[in-house]
């Protein structure tokens, strides 16, 4: 018989990998019509991560858009799941048992069909709660495995943390490739091995499209077996985020398989308005760096979605850096030669840290060591002389068990820091706090909504759960959007545009190339060169396609403000024109 296979969109996941910023509720209810008349997808990823924690950010009550949110796809007969992290619920710290337990029934509540859990450092105790809970809340409970590449991580070790959950009551297994460096032969023989010792389980394949894999690693994981594929869909599949929908369909529907038809009326609709939000704000805090594959991120291992905090850190480092190395009278270095050092040293440190798997918020924690040491190195300092405690949490077992053994270098960092080492369970640590939040909620008035979801809430994001309550979250976002809106209309890097001047703003996101064919005599656009009216003035490349910018009236070329081949948004400056 023909295999079926259905499709999952991640649209949290396809906002939460390309930038900071996610949706609003009038937009997500705007674009939810059209995802369910496309057809195609049995299933729709609608919260959870950090998606909620980011409405609260900018003064949206969370418990409210995912209920809302959820609504059209549960009518439709759309099976919705949300992401949570175990031990750290959806934040990136631990989370008291008691709060992880209100989790699940509050989301069971709004409409959540199915909870994907996931270890970031694949410890089955840490998934044993999620399950439970997930369970005793009436949702389908999916355990995800943290796919990463490595000695360590081998069929059997991901098999020994599949048998465990099953024992649990996992409903689901989910195979969680973050930063999409899972080789497809492997990823088959994994779930080859879970659908002969657990035939009736269903197994769903979440792989981002960075390295390069995605493609063949979807087609492998149908081929063994599995019943669901996460897609993307344009215009943010492909890049740091995942395959698109319309690839994978036709790809597995020449191979055979039963899969369903794409309504592309729907889908240019769904393209269009996804568009449009990024067009109204969204696209300002989006890296266009993550619109671009990388075969760098194999052997670092890092997600790509850490791309975005990746380049802002390095950034960050590469003046003060630049500056002791001018001191010195040394070469400096430009944002490449940082990034492949980054690259590098986290290539060196993972096995050094026990291979914990790439993903929130241990890639973070690996990379934030990562560049400390790149920073110390640069600067003739001792490595791994700057460690935060979050990392040194990792490292002692705090959140639960690392894959590998630590190095003798890092065990000796441990005892001259007078740190010790924790064996027991991760959720003992972190004793019941909902009482505390209950009597505050009591004497501040709040209320406690629906079965006691903004109880939940202020007891997941408490900081932010105040600043949403005290309306500061709303008025920094508004702030901050105007400032965002401000530099990039009248500020082109440090230099303010001269009076008199106007600019000539990129239409696309893509890549810039002046080298053409604008005068008669085929000499590129250059600082002094006259512009005409409605002449082109540069292309921006995107995807395969050369599409032409013009400027809107005649004037002298005052400022090139970016070279050719730099990756521009849409609404960058590229020209200052007098």
């Amino acid at each position: 018989m023909t295999k079926r296979i259905k499709f999952s969109l991640v649209y949290r996941d396809m906002w939460q990998s390309s930038g900071k910023y996610v949706p609003r509720l009038d937009q997500l209810l705007k674009i939810a019509p059209y995802i369910i008349d496309m057809g195609c997808f049995s299933r729709i990823e609608t919260n959870g991560g950090a998606f909620e924690q980011v409405n609260l950010l900018y003064g949206e009550n969370p418990n409210h858009v995912v209920k809302e949110w959820t609504k059209p796809f549960n009518e439709a007969g759309i099976q919705t799941h949300m992401l949570e992290r175990a031990l750290n619920g959806i934040r990136m710290f631990p989370v008291p048992k008691d709060v992880r337990k209100l989790m699940y029934k509050v989301k069971k509540s709004q409409g959540v069909d199915i909870a994907r859990s996931f270890c970031g450092l694949n410890d089955h105790r840490n998934l044993e709660l999620s399950i439970k809970y997930a369970k005793e809340a009436g949702m389908i409970s999916q355990a995800a495995l943290s796919i990463t590449y490595s000695p360590v991580h081998t069929v059997d070790y991901y098999m020994d943390i599949v048998d465990k959950c099953i024992e649990y009551g996992a409903d689901e297994i989910c195979l969680k490739d973050m930063a999409g460096i899972g080789r497809p032969a492997f990823l088959g023989n994994l779930v080859r091995r879970i659908k002969s010792s657990y035939p009736d389980t269903i197994v769903q394949y979440h792989g981002h499209s960075g390295p390069g894999f995605s493609v063949a690693s979807m087609l492998e994981v149908a081929r063994a077996g599995a019943d669901y594929l996460d897609v993307a869909m344009e215009p943010l599949s492909w890049g740091m985020v995942h395959p698109d929908i319309i690839t994978i369909q036709q790809m597995l529907k020449d191979d055979g398989f039963d899969v369903p038809d794409v309504d592309m009326d729907a889908y240019m609709k769904a393209r269009s308005v996804s568009q449009e939000f990024i067009d109204d704000w969204l696209g300002l805090f989006i890296n266009q760096r993550n619109r671009y594959t990388s075969s760098l991120l194999i052997q670092s291992g890092l997600p790509g979605g850490m791309m975005g905090s990746m380049m802002a850190d390095l950034k960050g480092i590469q003046v003060g850096l630049n500056s002791f190395l001018e001191s010195k009278g040394d070469k400096q270095l430009n944002e490449d030669d940082l990034l492949v050092m980054l690259f590098n040293e986290v290539e060196r440190i993972w096995p050094m840290l026990g291979y914990p798997p790439l993903v929130t918020p241990y890639s973070q924690y690996v990379k934030n060591i990562a560049l400390m040491n790149v920073m110390c190195k640069v600067q003739g300092k001792e490595q791994f002389s700057m460690i935060d405690d979050n990392s040194w949490d990792m490292i002692a077992g705090r959140a639960g068990k690392l894959p590998g053994e630590l190095s003798g270098e890092i065990v000796a960092l441990m005892k001259n820091q007078n740190k010790s080492f924790y064996t027991g369970v991760p959720q003992d640590n972190y004793p019941d706090v909902l009482e505390k939040y209950r009597e505050e909620m009591k004497q501040n008035g709040w209320n406690f909504g629906d079965n006691d979801e903004e109880l939940f809430e202020f007891a997941m994001h408490e900081r932010q759960y105040r600043d949403y309550k005290s309306g500061i979250a709303k008025q920094r976002f508004d702030q901050e959007i105007d400032r965002v809106r401000s530099e990039s209309n009248n500020i082109v890097g440090e230099v303010k545009v001269p009076d008199g001047c106007f600019v000539v703003k990129s239409p696309y996101s893509g890549k810039v190339f002046y080298n053409l064919d604008y005068f008669v005599s085929h000499e590129s656009i250059q600082e002094g060169s006259s512009v005409v009216k409605g002449h082109r003035v540069c292309y921006i490349k995107s995807g395969t396609t050369y599409l032409e910018v013009v400027s809107d009236r005649d004037g002298i070329v005052r400022k090139l403000c970016c070279n050719s081949g730099d990756i521009v948004g849409k609404g960058d400056t590229l020209i200052i024109i007098e």
